[in-house]
């Protein structure tokens, strides 16, 4: 079958024909997993490398399948099985793997763009999915996974660092119980440096090991405008997320987690910029984000700049404002500000800054709770499923559509415009000490003040001023026949 009858067939097709293909697994038959993307030799070696590794140690667990679009990734991993005598199927078409009803679960670990339409077809085709962060590219594709996950009664385990740690789960019971009193505000970070990606004078070649309209996919396929096809693609709004979506995606979920909401915030405003370096990148490297929950606020920040070597190694900048003093020692996390106190990395502080507990409770990692749950369908035990993964990522999406949609502004109009919003002035004060630190003068150069966005929660939509040109962003722009459809 070609692919675009294959695309067609696998979209079209009913609820029946899904789960009659899913495998009835029995309590000593091997789970066979499918992993779709390997991942790039340029600067990381690659999630689906880390998947392959770790879903190999689990027992009963068989890594039976690969996929890459790039040749020379795909290849790479195959040298490894058979360096170790094991049989693995390859293929460059991740729709092989959908077809082959020997697999039981896909692991997708493919740039941002392609999550969710990959797992929408893989519920529909009678797979398990773990699908890797950001699991989502937007918010109507999130709300898509959700509903392919519950009506073909599919695992789709949708992870995030901090879904690891039962000291989390602890923390948050200790300020549930009221230890710490009521949380007044939840910060989370990405303080990570990012060089430039550089800069091209015109359209570069594809590697020729890759098939260029398979990667692109659901995205436009457009000529290549940056030195790198891989992983640069973070900084490409067609294919990533920013480092919002791409580290800073783990914290966020966290700090939503932490305040236990299950819906998406009521407004949200972003401040940033791209600063310090002119390059082909399209996300900020810097960036604030006020996401207002009641009764308490996310507060989150994004700062990419590295000035050199030594500063990279440093706390960056040490605020002298005794309350954030919670940040030191911390690159990417959360958190948790409490009248009495506050959580951070596992542990409780008093405002002094003295641990007044440390919480130790230990979870099976994600993996492995999503194998069990592959194994007993008993849903409820998975640790962060498609719509857990939906709404964190949700908060990602409206912080960079109030980015998008924002405008320049000079410094002193953004600071009396958000001044009725003191967790968020005091944020912006740190964001200026930062660029301070890097020689960036705000006086001459301006960042982009984000709209004021409202959400109606229930339709996950915006309403209200500029809720018009946000809502465009809301889903994305289709390239036949990688269309993710309306009805799943």
């Amino acid at each position: 079958m070609k692919r675009r009858e294959f695309l067609k067939a696998s979209l079209s097709a009913g609820s029946a024909w899904a789960l009659s293909s899913a495998r009835i697994l029995g309590a000593n038959d091997d789970i066979r997993i499918g992993v779709i993307g390997i991942g790039s030799f340029i600067k990381i070696g690659g999630k689906g490398r880390g998947d392959i590794r770790d879903f190999r140690k689990i027992p009963g667990v068989r890594v039976v399948a690969l996929c890459d679009c790039d040749r020379n990734h795909l290849d790479y991993e195959v040298n490894q099985f058979k360096k170790r005598g094991e049989k693995v199927k390859a293929c460059t078409d991740f729709r092989q793997i959908l077809d082959d009803k020997q697999i039981d679960a896909v692991s997708i670990t493919t740039p941002n763009h392609w999550h969710s339409l990959m797992t929408i077809m893989a519920c529909r085709a009678g797979k398990d999915v773990f699908v890797q962060k950001p699991s989502s590219h937007n918010i109507f594709e999130g709300r898509k996974m959700v509903e392919a996950m519950r009506k073909y009664k599919r695992v789709v385990q949708a992870v995030h660092g901090p879904r690891n740690s039962g000291a989390n789960v602890e923390s948050f019971e200790y300020i549930r119980a009221g230890h710490l009193g009521k949380i007044m505000c939840v910060y989370g970070i990405n303080y990570k440096p990012r060089m430039s990606i550089g800069k091209v004078n015109g359209p570069q070649p594809i590697p020729p090991s890759c098939d260029y309209d398979l990667w692109c996919g659901p995205s436009p396929r457009k000529p290549l405008m940056r030195e790198h096809l891989h992983y640069d693609w973070h900084w490409d709004w067609d294919t990533g997320d920013g480092d919002l979506g791409n580290m800073g995606i783990h914290a966020m979920d966290g700090c939503r987690w932490a305040l236990g909401q299950n819906t998406l915030p009521k407004r949200v405003i972003s401040i940033g910029e791209r600063l310090g370096y002119d390059d082909d990148g399209q996300t900020p490297n810097t960036m604030i984000t006020l996401l207002d929950y009641e009764p308490a606020p996310i507060i989150f920040e994004v700062r990419g700049l590295p000035r050199n070597a030594s500063f990279r190694k440093s706390d960056w900048v040490r605020n002298k404002r005794q309350s954030m003093d919670v940040f030191r020692g911390l690159q990417t996390g959360f958190v948790v500000q409490c009248e009495g106190g506050y959580i951070k990395e596992g542990a409780a502080y008093d405002h002094e800054g003295k641990m007044i507990k440390k919480f130790t409770r230990a979870l099976t990692d994600c993996k492995q709770n999503f194998i069990d749950v592959v194994r007993t369908r008993k849903m409820s035990e998975l640790r962060t499923d498609a719509m857990e993964g939906h709404l964190s990522c949700g908060l990602v999406h409206m912080a960079n559509i109030s980015y998008r949609v924002g405008r320049h502004k000079p410094n002193e109009e953004i600071r009396e415009v958000i001044r009725g919003e003191k967790e968020l002035s005091e944020s912006y004060e740190r964001l200026n000490e930062h660029l301070g630190a890097n020689r960036l003068n705000l006086d001459r150069k301006s960042l982009a003040l984000g709209a004021m966005l409202a959400m109606d929660r229930d339709k996950e939509r915006f309403v209200g001023p500029l809720s018009e040109e946000a809502n465009t962003l809301i889903s994305g722009t289709y390239r036949k026949p990688f269309i993710v459809p309306d009805n799943v």
